[in-house]
């Protein structure tokens, strides 16, 4: 049975692909995005691929626009099967050279929305005992990284939240959660982390520059065995989306399972560990 899935941030790279192979496979698409004059990429996507899409706009940082997005989908479908929560803004900078207004924006994009997305699915989903959240994390969700300690910050705080839900609401209503956690999406760096840096201020000739200059050019000579494709990582979604039992977590490459083993190597898919908060707090 095709799934009504909803899917965040897909104007640009790791969206369209999911929307594309989500639609490929069969489901009703929802794709959404906070600025609707910017779907020409998506839609241009959807004509090349032969696939029908359903583009409405939802901006994660306004919980008004997120309610009608879901208020409407439910209204057409009547239900939502699956959320995709991959709205998100990469971010390098270092904590003592980036303003607070930053600071909250890379938080309220990457953290808060999908706090606020998952709030509006879950009345329907717990209704209905059925559904899945699934949220686009990162290796940086797992693992601090020079120069992304604000952007870590939104990506642990998004585990840790997806890592409660998932102890009392799967059991509780049969919602799954699952995390995917990249290495890195090579159009992304290049078109939104420089980018970032460029636009907060460039690289500011402090103490901190060697460092960073280090770190922005080891990532770029590093993306041939770093960073994966938009496609890649789309297939992995789609894998833990049409799975029957899916994992609480995954990483989508080589690379990311190594970079992170120290902490996932005893638990990979991080179903040992829900299940024992279960046991401790619920049995």
């Amino acid at each position: 049975m095709p799934k009504v899935i909803l899917i965040t941030g897909t104007s640009t790279g790791l969206g369209i692909s999911i929307a594309v192979q989500a639609a490929q496979a069969g489901h009703v698409v929802y794709a959404t995005m906070r600025n609707l004059e910017k779907r020409a990429t998506l839609d241009e996507a959807a004509k090349a691929a032969d696939v029908s899409l359903n583009v409405l706009q939802l901006d994660v940082q306004d919980a008004a626009s997120v309610s009608s997005a879901v208020a409407q989908i439910l209204a057409e479908q009547g239900r939502i099967d699956a959320l995709i929560n991959n709205a998100g803004l990469g971010f390098a900078r270092n904590i003592e050279q980036t303003n607070e207004a930053d600071i909250l924006r890379i938080m309220d994009i990457n953290f808060m929305g999908v706090m606020r997305t998952t709030k509006a699915v879950l009345p329907a989903m717990r209704a209905a005992k059925s559904g899945h959240v699934v949220n686009i994390s990162s290796v940086g969700g797992l693992v601090g990284q020079p120069f992304n300690e604000i952007y870590c910050g939104a990506k642990f705080a998004v585990e840790g939240f997806t890592e409660a839900l998932a102890s009392y609401v799967t059991l509780g209503f049969g919602v799954n959660f699952s995390l995917i956690e990249p290495g890195g999406i090579a159009t992304e760096f290049a078109n939104t982390v420089l980018r970032e840096i460029a636009e907060t201020g460039g690289m500011l000739e402090d103490d901190y520059l060697p460092l960073l200059q280090k770190y922005v050019g080891g990532s770029q000579s590093r993306q041939g065995d770093t960073y994966q494709t938009p496609d890649t990582v789309a297939q992995v979604v789609m894998q833990v989306v049409e799975a029957n039992s899916p994992p609480l977590r995954v990483r989508t490459s080589e690379w990311s399972e190594n970079i992170t083993r120290f902490k996932t190597g005893l638990d990979p898919d991080g179903l040992k560990q829900r299940d024992l908060i279960v046991e401790r707090f619920l049995s």
